[in-house]
């Protein structure tokens, strides 16, 4: 197995030795390049190409986001895993397909599960970073803080949304993780994905719809067990896409 060649970028040096050292500690790591800003990551990446990058978010000048966004046009570039000390910017490291998210202090357990990630991904052919799209990425995955520990939630595995304020609540089986992102984005980015709007607090996944029901004229909609209420506005359309849709190859219809 090809060692991994990792860029460690943190403006903090103690922050950067600690990376530096857990990241050389790994058996699947051959190589650590450190940068203390986003721009001496870039001269370094001209130099040197890596496998991934493993950066802090809040820096001086460019921050790690902005780094990722200039990874995202390399031609080739890199898996990207961000390592902070806030949990705001989950979403935002969502949307530009990270790896993984390490909230600090990073154990040298939870540093392992994220170079295990990086490696498999490359070992299965996948995109190599950001912009790069693999043949089959395979269902969305949503950063959830939880205890500490920062989990990923497949866009499969949710029944249905509920949106709670400026969050949503993700039902899945055996658990409701709350996920800052508002309820509108995520009904836009997953309706080709078999998720419709049903009510201005919900939306469904159509594979997990189990019934419709109408009890003098209130529409309700069974969703994995739970009674959800379908707004007027959007009875047609469920009741359309309902009788049309089918689920994607290689899915379970049930």
């Amino acid at each position: 197995m090809r060692r991994l060649r990792i860029l460690a970028v943190d403006d903090e040096p103690p922050a950067l030795d600690d990376l530096g050292y857990l990241l050389r500690g790994d058996h699947r790591v051959g190589r650590v390049l450190a940068a203390d800003s986003s721009a001496a990551a870039l001269r370094l990446l001209e130099a040197e190409p890596v496998d991934a990058v493993f950066c802090d978010i809040r820096m001086p000048g460019l921050d790690g986001l902005d780094l990722v966004r200039v990874l995202g046009r390399f031609a080739q570039p890199p898996a990207v895993v961000f390592v902070t000390a806030y949990e705001d910017f989950a979403v935002d490291a969502f949307a530009l397909k990270a790896c993984d998210y390490l909230l600090k202090p990073v154990g040298a357990e939870r540093l392992a599960e994220a170079v295990r990630r990086v490696a498999a991904l490359l070992d299965a052919g996948g995109a190599q970073g950001p912009a790069a799209a693999a043949p089959d990425p395979g269902p969305e995955r949503i950063p959830v803080d939880l205890g500490g520990v920062t989990r990923f939630v497949s866009r499969d595995d949710v029944a249905y949304v509920e949106a709670q304020g400026d969050y949503v609540r993700l039902h899945t089986a055996g658990r409701a993780p709350l996920v800052r992102v508002p309820l509108a984005v995520l009904a836009d980015r997953w309706e080709q994905h078999g998720f419709l709007r049903i009510h201005r607090s919900y939306l469904v996944s159509l594979r997990h719809v189990e019934e419709l029901r109408s009890d003098a004229g209130h529409w309700t909609v069974r969703v994995a067990g739970s009674e959800l209420p379908v707004s007027r506005r959007h009875m047609r359309d469920l009741r359309d896409v309902l009788v049309r849709w089918t689920p994607a190859p290689g899915t379970d219809p049930s």
